[in-house]
């Protein structure tokens, strides 16, 4: 394994995750790297509650099982709607993702700048389906508001990260969503899978497998 640096003399981390799929691989690398971080989840764009529910308790047990401090933040849904409003046929990758980054990078600085953080940055670069410039852009924007808070513009892509992200995600047997997060992102799945004969997304079947399944390793 390559050994992770964080740049310009930094001493911590603040890692915003959206999910344990997407940040199993990156908190290990960090871990491996000896680089003292936090993670922090914040992501009420998810929907339903019982999706948002899952991806955060996943990702929490994995930060548990490697004693990686995680920080749960609001889920402020109503903040989210209204940020969003006028852009709700926007495509992925559009105006709508943008304001969801800024929204939810602005709070992960935020919460950096009063907890004696000084470096930002997060684990939605890793996927594939993502834009990378569009994420670090949002970033950089979110930090320009705080005078001593800075983004990692790190490319977590690198020596096959989104394959390692894949292998730890199999190993780890972590829930794998179907769709974004957001209701707008899964209304959009759903008409494509609705044109290729396709069932809907099930998120329920798959949120009490999931669950019960946890349930039943931990007795």
């Amino acid at each position: 394994m390559n050994k992770l640096k964080l740049p310009d003399g930094h001493s911590k981390l603040l890692l915003h995750s959206c999910c344990a799929p997407c940040s199993g691989d990156i908190m290990l690398r960090l871990k491996e790297s000896d680089i003292d971080y936090t993670i922090y989840f914040y992501n009420p764009n998810i929907h339903p509650k019982r999706e948002y529910l899952l991806r955060k308790e996943e990702n929490l047990e994995f930060a548990k099982k490697h004693n990686i401090p995680f920080i749960d933040d609001d889920y402020d849904t109503h903040n989210w709607f209204d940020l969003t409003k006028g852009q709700e046929w926007e495509p992925e990758r559009g105006k709508r993702c943008t304001t969801c980054f800024d929204m939810r990078f602005y709070k992960t600085a935020q919460y950096a700048d009063s907890n004696n953080f000084r470096l930002i940055s997060s684990t939605l670069g890793i996927s594939r389906w993502k834009n990378m410039n569009q994420i670090n852009e949002s970033g950089v924007r979110a930090t320009s508001s705080f005078k001593n808070i800075d983004y990692w513009t790190f490319n977590w892509r690198k020596n096959k990260g989104s394959e390692n992200m894949i292998n730890v995600s199999k190993n780890e047997e972590f829930y794998m969503q179907e769709y974004c997060g957001c209701v707008y992102s899964l209304r959009d799945t759903n008409i494509w899978r609705n044109k290729n004969n396709r069932p809907d997304v099930e998120i329920g079947i798959k949120f009490y497998s999931k669950l019960n399944k946890d349930t039943s390793n931990r007795k």
